[in-house]
């Protein structure tokens, strides 16, 4: 259950919503990983667990329909719900400032919630697109991998990858436009998951 998506306990949950031994199954395992989430992006305790305790409360509500699909990837959907909860709590704390006596201190802080949403942002992008390249490797050959990641990565030429992997120039572009297609591809359905 560390490393997995338990789908037993994905399908209980579903099937008995109110089955209070699966429920705290679910908060030992994804709680702990949503507050760590949290902390990696630099929370601080009370926030993190603010934001932890609404994105259950959510999740609460919305396993009661959730359909697991094996294609994919269950940490990537929950990311993407504690991100939105994350963004949320943030524009919740600027619309409630707003006025008030706060206000300039809170102006100060909104770069810095700003920053923030931007960080988080760019790190489910990283994210996703590293499920999405391990994903796409398992389907190509290392070879075509291997141009794709000289080319489009390292920044090497088609003809200098041509010759250290035996192909030819006109091949080592089609090997690298398959691998950025397929990563689009599963990139947008990781994102449509989430």
């Amino acid at each position: 259950m560390e490393s997995l998506t338990s789908v037993t306990l994905l399908c209980r949950l579903r099937r008995f919503p109110t089955d209070h031994e699966a429920w705290a199954l679910f908060v030992e395992c994804y709680g702990r990983k949503i507050l760590a989430w949290c902390r990696q992006w630099n929370l601080q305790d009370a926030d993190a667990e603010d934001v932890t305790q609404t994105v259950l409360l959510k999740l609460a509500d919305k396993m009661k329909t959730f359909d697991y699909d094996a294609a994919g990837s269950f940490r990537a959907w929950l990311k993407t719900v504690v991100r939105r909860v994350l963004i949320d709590s943030c524009d919740d704390r600027k619309a409630v400032a707003i006025g008030g006596d706060q206000t300039l201190e809170l102006l100060g802080n909104l770069q810095a919630r700003e920053d923030l949403v931007q960080r988080l942002e760019e790190e489910f992008d990283r994210e996703a697109f590293e499920e999405a390249a391990a994903r796409v490797k398992l389907r190509v050959t290392p070879k075509t991998w291997e141009a794709f990641e000289r080319t489009a990565v390292q920044g090497q030429s088609g003809s200098e990858v041509g010759a250290a992997l035996g192909m030819k120039v006109a091949t080592v572009f089609v090997a690298r436009s398959k691998v950025q297609k397929m990563l689009q591809e599963e990139v947008q359905r990781l994102e449509r998951s989430g």
